[in-house]
Formats: C-alpha cells, structure tokens, sequence
C-alpha cells in the first residue's frame, strides 16, 4: 500500500473506504481509513430472522467501528439474490430479508457515501484475480452451497448492473438431484459440502460428518472417495464448460469445504485433464489465496472503484 500523505498535526484524516461482507451468520467490516491505516471488525447476527433488528445490529456496531466513523465510498459483499429493483428476492439463510430494498437500507446507513453492493462470489473473484495478478480469472468455492465469480480483462462479467456469476446453477446433469433453485442438476446440488455428505452418507448407508467424510478419506474408504470424486467431477465439468466459453487464464477453488478436505483439489485437476482437447486445454486449477476473507477483500476493491 502507498505510504500516506504528510498531515499537518491535528488534521482530519480524509475520508476513507469501507468493505462489508454480509453473511448468513456473520458480518465482517474491513475498512480503508484516509492515512493509510486499515481497520477491521466482526460480529454474529442474533438468532432472530427479522430484517429490521439486523440491520439495527448493523448500524450499532457501525455506531462502535472506528473505520465507519468518515466514509465516502462502501462495498459490500452479499449472498443474496438482488433484482433489477434493488429488492432481495432470496436469501435462503436469514428469509426474513426477502423483499427488503437494499439500496435504500444501505443508502440510509451511509448517508452521503457511494454505495454499490454485488454477489459475495463475483466480489471473491475480484479480490483472487487482484491477489494473483490476474486480469482473466474464474473462481469457484465450495462450501454450505457452490459460488464463484468470472473477472475478464480485470472487471466482473456479466458485471453487478446485469445480475451475478451463478455458476453453482449451472445445470451439469439433467437427471441429477433436486436444487434448492427448484430445477435438477445445478452443480451446487451435487458438488457442495451438504450434497458432498449426502452422498456419502447414501453411498455408506448411515449419516455421514464432515469429520466422519475427513476420516474416511484419510483411510481410503470406499463410499467416502467415491463420494468426493463425483463432486470433483462435477467441479470440473463445470470448469471445463466457462473455459470452452470465455477463456479464463486460470482458476481458483475455495471455499470452506475445500480448505477442509485437501483432496478436493487435486481430485478436480485429475479430472480436468481428462476435458483437454486438441489446442483448447483445462484452465490451470489453483488454490485460493485469500480463502475465507476473499469476499471482503473483494468488498473494499468495490468501494475502491466508486
């Protein structure tokens, strides 16, 4: 980062930047402060599903965070679905929100300050592609669903005025298992951590744990690796089809379910290699760099570009 201006003593620090991720449990700020400092903070929604107590949470902790006190630009990162209205539509982790107007709420909480908000994947893809030195980068993290984002010649495609990047409804398998979307065969429905498990559990004939899917990994049991090669093999199915589209220069895989099972990875190589054809290989498949904190990372470049 630049070293900061000279200040003269006693003088206001320049208002500052600020990246907010907004998850379904938790809610992380990382703010831009003008002379060069950053700060950071957290805290866990309260069990109530009410929209209006949430954002009450939101604007008590803003009231305590020295990085929200002189704002002129906020990014904020969000899992929900937003449409063309500024209107959640769904947000299957804290339903209450559905139907709230989110510009207008964040608008009322920065009064004065840009505010721009896009998906919590395509934000991801913005802080890899930023960390890799990347202009044409795809991103992919697998954890309770499938998410990801496409950043080509250094922007989000399709871009937050035209809707996000949903790769984890990318349709992979007509006859495949029933998507929380409604349709079958989206690759969130096969390939993240719960269908992971449900796989493996159907496959074993009892209940399996994440920890039961690690241990059963760790000592090659049958159901557990037969369980994990088809989400590897959906994962690069899905690869496979944006790079014969748009070309990325590389990929990332992410996510919590994939920072926990380290196998993921290579499976998904293995099988990407698999999809080569004459003069058009695979993507090159990484490891994410920033793990959990890319979407809020990927916030704060937002507000940076407002």
């Amino acid at each position: 980062m630049p070293a900061a201006p000279d200040r003269q003593p006693g003088a206001a620090a320049a208002p500052g930047r600020l990246g907010i991720d907004i998850g379904g449990t938790k809610v992380a700020l990382r703010a831009e402060i003008g002379d060069g400092r950053i700060e950071e903070s957290s805290f866990t929604w309260g069990p109530h599903q009410d929209a209006d107590r949430d954002l009450a949470d939101l604007a008590a902790h803003l009231k305590e965070f020295p990085g929200a006190a002189d704002v002129r630009a906020v990014g904020v990162a969000v899992p929900a679905t937003v449409g063309p209205d500024e209107r959640i539509t769904a947000w299957p982790s804290r339903p209450a929100w559905s139907g709230l107007a989110l510009g207008p709420a964040l608008r009322a909480l920065f009064p004065g300050a840009a505010v721009a908000w896009a998906d919590d994947g395509d934000l991801g893809a913005l802080a890899e592609a930023d960390a890799a030195d990347c202009p044409h980068l795809l991103y992919v993290g697998v954890g309770t669903g499938v998410g990801g984002g496409l950043v080509l010649n250094g922007s989000l495609c399709p871009g937050p005025d035209r809707g996000s990047f949903e790769i984890g409804h990318l349709v992979i398998d007509q006859d495949g298992p029933e998507c929380v979307c409604g349709r079958r065969g989206c690759l969130q429905a096969t390939a993240s951590g719960p269908a992971t498990l449900a796989h493996a559990a159907a496959l074993r004939g009892a209940p399996v744990t994440f920890d039961e899917l690690r241990a059963g990994l760790r000592d090659r049991l049958p159901w557990a690796v037969a369980a994990l090669d088809r989400t590897a093999r959906a994962l690069a199915t899905a690869i496979t089809g944006v790079g014969e589209l748009v070309h990325p220069e590389r990929a990332v895989l992410g996510g919590g379910f994939t920072a926990g099972i380290p196998d993921l990875l290579p499976r998904v190589t293995t099988h990407l290699t698999t999809h080569h054809r004459p003069g058009h290989p695979t993507p090159p498949l990484s490891p994410a760099r920033l793990s959990g904190l890319s979407s809020l990372r990927g916030a704060l470049l937002l507000a940076r570009r407002l």
